[in-house]
């Protein structure tokens, strides 16, 4: 499994794990239904996949993450971004140097350290699941101040919306040559790094993020890297959609790294 995303090679059929939860949501975020639609249109672009969930126990998110770092695959989908935190666990047990880069309109790095969608980063920094230079935001335009302090205190890089206008080719460029040695990279794409024009179905979206076309440039790209090993997509709102764009999207999103 360790090289399914390597190209040019024959792929095995790939994991899918759906993670029905919002329990890590500040808030209903409805992004637990978001998993079952996701995959139904998957369908409607390729069939090379199997698909496994994982058990949620409602009200109770601390054994809901435990069972989400006990699960293994190649790509989940959300749910809230706290999975994350679960989800990275789990695949640091088999990588002594992982990589972290993450596609969010927010930094996610707050410090009230109770595994929400708001902190899950910082707490997996602070208990040394990743080294902050091995982490690298793409797409941040809105950052509460001591989120910034954060950012800048843990020297983690980050890229604003600012620095990607007419200059993707190059950040991409970057990110990869940055994270090219570490021996396994996560990938985590909340979904509202893309502007609402393109994805309004999300709990906190900020205009002027991604394009979909840019979001699928990014996919395109990285799934070229030999040490890219999982994928989370998480944050998208199925209630808050309009003819489904968003939830097609993802399965979009989802369906270049199957590809």
């Amino acid at each position: 499994r360790n090289k399914i995303f390597k190209p040019f090679e024959f792929r095995i059929i790939m994991k899918i794990v759906k993670v029905k939860t919002s329990l890590g949501g500040l808030g209903k975020s409805n992004s637990e239904d978001a998993p079952d639609l996701v995959i139904n249109h998957l369908r409607n672009y390729t069939k090379n996949f199997e698909v496994d969930d994982v058990r949620i126990v409602k009200e109770n998110i601390d054994e809901t993450n435990k069972n989400i770092s006990e699960k293994e695959g190649d790509i989940f989908i959300g749910g809230d971004h706290s999975i994350t935190y679960s989800c990275f666990k789990n695949f640091c047990k088999k990588y002594k140097n992982p990589g972290l880069l993450v596609f969010d309109a927010h930094a996610d790095c707050m410090d009230n350290f109770k595994i929400t969608h708001e902190d899950w980063l910082n707490v997996l920094i602070e208990e040394k699941f990743v080294k902050p230079e091995n982490v690298i935001l793409v797409g941040l335009r809105k950052i509460e101040k001591q989120e910034l302090e954060y950012l800048n205190k843990k020297k983690i890089k980050y890229f604003g919306m600012e620095k990607l206008f007419g200059n993707i080719e190059d950040v991409c460029d970057t990110i990869m040559e940055d994270l090219r040695n570490c021996d396994g990279l996560y990938i985590s794409i909340d979904i509202d790094v893309v502007d609402p024009a393109f994805a309004p179905g999300t709990g906190y979206p900020e205009p002027g993020g991604l394009s979909s076309q840019e979001i699928l440039y990014f996919t395109r790209r990285l799934k070229l890297l030999k040490n890219l090993k999982r994928i989370d997509l998480v944050e998208i709102n199925p209630k808050k959609d309009i003819n489904e764009m968003t939830v097609n999207l993802g399965a979009r999103i989802i369906c270049e790294f199957l590809k």
